[in-house]
């Protein structure tokens, strides 16, 4: 083992310690402020404190031994003024991997109902909808995939929205309206803290080369809009979905600038979710049309796809669940991609596909959660397995373990590309 290695694995132990000793004695009598804050100003809160650290599993010379080093304090509080509810998450981030202290808001909004079957929710939340299992098709709202892959909680690869959303509930179908003046981007791989497969280089890169974009932040004029209408028909729900905006990470390339682009794209769907076999079933399906790019021959900016999804749930035995997914990219005018295809560039396929495998084991009286959760796509040859376990020692203590392994026998494809990035994390969390 290397010396940097072994300082960044006793760094992650003595991060995770440090916040053991220095939380449970400051903490531990900290319930009554929930209680004063309800019975003085009506507000409903929550709180945690968590330390959480990870290190590399392989060497990467463009990157950082540890793959996550932070403390994060959050707070959540409601109010329900009678005629709307106020909600206000926030947190404070120390990460040792940045080097940075940064406070994150991931929701400041108001909720309130002008009539008896309208909703309007006012400001910054997160937003989801489509019936994937860590799978979007019709979910094109921001995503986190630095989070998702370093270890965070899973509700961090969510990311937040600046928005406004209008729900109109009427007897033959209810539809959610969503309009952001602004366009948030999801937070792509682009070498600051994982390396990826650079087609410029042709090869990998990190910190070596951290891709810019170029931002769509005009008010009004990059405005992304979504709607989902839905109805349930006895035991069946059924949903078409419309999204007019940008693809959520930068599928294109300014070739005079070398900066990453967001095009323009519309995707259009629907999906279906019901009871079958003794379990749950799901089937959705979109298509992609990436409106800068119609006819498929601009080698910069990615082509119109299909995507298909089905998938199903099931218990397997006491506690015991499993769910199996395939999943189904169609890249459309592939004789044109082809075609255009700059001389020396990695291939993609016309057709991708995806399988995917989530098991959960709740043991010791449902105190101890083992999950795992795989990809692998026959088409790239690739995969990639999070394995986790969490546990409860009491009401407020959690600790977790996990990993993030990436397997490929490409460097060019979607996980082989991350395949240095492979890391094992730990946390410790305090709720109060």
């Amino acid at each position: 083992m290397n010396m940097s290695l072994q300082t960044a694995r006793t760094a992650c132990g003595g991060l995770l310690l440090a916040a053991a000793v220095v939380l449970s004695p400051s903490l531990a009598g900290a319930a009554p402020w929930q209680d004063a804050l309800y019975d003085r100003y009506n507000i409903d809160a929550t709180a945690f404190i968590e330390a959480r650290a990870g290190w590399r599993l392989h060497e990467d010379a463009n990157e950082k031994d540890m793959s996550i080093g932070e403390v994060r304090l959050q707070a959540d509080l409601s109010r329900d003024f009678g005629w709307g509810i106020f909600k206000f998450k926030g947190e404070a981030v120390g990460d040792q991997v940045l080097e940075e202290g940064r406070a994150e808001l991931r929701e400041l909004n108001l909720l309130f109902s002008p009539s008896d079957n309208v909703d309007v929710k006012i400001g910054r939340q997160i937003l989801t909808w489509g019936t994937g299992d860590l799978l979007f098709i019709n979910d094109n709202f921001p995503k986190d995939w630095k989070s998702f892959f370093i270890g965070r909680d899973d509700e961090y690869l969510k990311a937040p929205s600046d928005a406004v959303m209008v729900s109109v509930f009427l007897p033959a179908v209810n539809v959610d309206l969503v309009y952001a003046p602004v366009f948030a981007n999801s937070r792509y791989i682009e070498g600051e803290r994982l390396s990826y497969w650079n087609p410029l280089l042709g090869r990998t890169a990190g910190r070596d080369f951290i891709f810019a974009d170029d931002e769509r932040n005009r008010m009004g004029e990059d405005a992304d809009y979504a709607l989902r209408a839905y109805r349930t028909f006895g035991d069946t729900e059924a949903a078409l979905y419309v999204y007019h905006g940008f693809w959520s990470t930068p599928e294109g390339l300014d070739a005079a600038t070398g900066r990453l682009v967001y095009p323009r794209l519309t995707v259009v769907g629907a999906s279906l979710r019901r009871p079958v076999a003794g379990g749950i079933g799901n089937i959705e399906a979109g298509y992609y049309d990436s409106r800068q790019d119609q006819a498929g021959d601009d080698p910069l900016i990615r082509n119109s796809e299909a995507r298909f999804l089905i998938g199903f749930e099931h218990e397997l035995g006491p506690d015991f669940t499993g769910g199996v997914q395939y999943y189904l990219e169609w890249m459309q005018d592939y004789a044109d991609y082809e075609r255009t295809l700059p001389p020396g560039s990695a291939k993609k396929d016309e057709y991708r596909s995806l399988f995917t495998l989530r098991l959960t084991k709740l043991l010791w009286n449902q105190n101890l959660t083992l999950s795992l959760f795989v990809y692998y796509s026959p088409t790239d040859q690739d995969s990639y397995w999070r394995p986790k376990a969490t546990y409860k020692l009491t009401d407020q203590w959690t600790v977790e373990a996990g990993a993030n392994l990436f397997f490929g026998s490409h460097d060019f494809t979607f996980w082989g590309q991350f395949e240095d990035n492979s890391n094992a994390y730990a946390a410790v969390r305090y709720a109060f």
